[in-house]
């Protein structure tokens, strides 16, 4: 009897570690999330500040003679490397959600130090909806954190590579492969610029993007634990994947950014690279396959939570009036008045204005501007058109 049961003990004894060890990478790289996505808020924050204070400066490069815009820099550095850690620890469904900590973190940072609020009494009327949206992403985030897939293993060359060639992956990557060419080429050949298009495209890459970056950062905390996993093949194919696919994806982004609002990109962003993320991570490394019907549920209650609290949060951002000169006939001692919807602006006389498409460079000396523009007085004598014929 104690033969048969010794067994049973051992196994259980692997399990309840296994769990526990899971429960422990899960909390580490969700800490580790949390930390980077806050110090990236911080950063941006604080470069944001050094642009504000240098915004009249003539050198469009000032800034990177600031101590604060470097600190600012170094700490992106350590935070998208402690996001990098996360994702060999914690699955792909809590990671990928917790970017609405850097859109929440952000709102706050900038309401507090960037002095983006308004009078008291206007507090309410302007930052209502944004209040709730920091509500409901707390609430989301707490709820996709408390019901999200436990399990996790340790991403070993050998396991990438069993993911790989399983006929879910290659059936999921077919369809992003044929999906991705019909929307490059309506954003190509059609002309389509919509902001749900080149969206769609940023997160199709991101979804490539979130598996190769989590083999890759498991393989590399393999590897420092004294696993070596880098002189596997499957480490250069995910590595050059990776990068690949990080860099179109900002080649999109940048298109998106120039084209429409960032408060819109912010949201639509998040919510188009969380569902692909999450697909990926579900259909890639089967994160949900222990999962019950009640902790799914919960887990997309807190992601749409989340989804809403960031549309609330970026809905109210105050958006920059481009300001769009035209050039009239009318004249403001010689030089014409650029008007901007109706109210005159008069260019300054250093030559640091432009024209339409006609730019004055900086470093050419402007033009002297006449010191007597007055028009010249006409004779008193009339000209008698009468007297010139009786002359013929």
């Amino acid at each position: 009897m104690l033969i048969n049961e010794s067994p049973l003990k051992a196994n259980r004894m692997q399990n309840i570690r296994a769990v526990a060890g899971s429960y422990t990478d899960n909390l580490i790289g969700t800490l580790l999330a949390i930390f980077g996505n806050v110090l990236v808020s911080i950063a941006l924050t604080i470069q944001k500040h050094s642009h504000v204070t240098l915004a009249g400066t003539k050198d469009p490069r000032a800034f990177y003679r600031t101590k604060t815009w470097w600190c600012g820099f170094l700490l992106t550095c350590l935070g998208e490397v402690a996001n990098f850690v996360s994702y060999a620890f914690a699955p792909l469904a809590l990671v990928a959600p917790l970017n609405a900590v850097s859109i929440l973190a952000s709102s706050i940072l900038g309401l507090i130090f960037l002095r983006e609020k308004s009078k008291p009494k206007d507090f309410i009327k302007h930052y209502g909806l944004s209040f709730l949206g920091c509500v409901l992403t707390v609430g989301g985030t707490y709820l996709f954190v408390a019901f999200g897939p436990n399990s996790h293993e340790k991403l070993k060359a050998e396991n990438i590579v069993s993911h790989i060639v399983g006929w879910p992956v290659l059936l999921y990557l077919l369809l992003e492969i044929i999906m991705f060419c019909l929307l490059l080429y309506f954003y190509k050949q059609r002309s389509a610029n919509y902001l749900v298009i080149i969206l769609l495209l940023v997160a199709l890459l991101g979804s490539v993007t979130v598996i190769t970056v989590k083999a890759v950062s498991g393989m590399l905390v393999l590897t420092i634990e004294g696993n070596m996993q880098l002189n596997y093949p499957i480490f250069s194919v995910m590595f050059v994947c990776m990068v690949a696919s990080v860099i179109f994806q900002a080649r999109f982004l940048s298109q998106a950014c120039k084209l429409y609002n960032s408060s819109m990109i912010a949201s639509v962003n998040y919510v188009l690279s969380t569902i692909f993320a999450v697909t990926a991570g579900a259909v890639f490394y089967l994160e949900f396959k222990k999962e019950d019907v009640l902790h799914i549920s919960m887990y997309l209650l807190g992601s749409a939570a989340c989804f809403l609290g960031v549309f609330l949060i970026t809905k109210n951002r105050k958006r920059t009036k481009t300001f769009e000169p035209y050039v009239t006939m009318n004249m403001a001692n010689g030089v014409p008045t650029i008007h901007d919807k109706g109210l005159v602006v008069q260019p300054d006389f250093n030559g640091s204005f432009s024209y339409g498409a006609l730019v004055n460079n900086d470093g050419v000396a402007p033009a002297n501007l006449p010191v007597n523009l007055e028009q010249p007085s006409v004779s008193s004598r009339s000209i008698d058109p009468s007297h010139d014929l009786k002359k013929d």
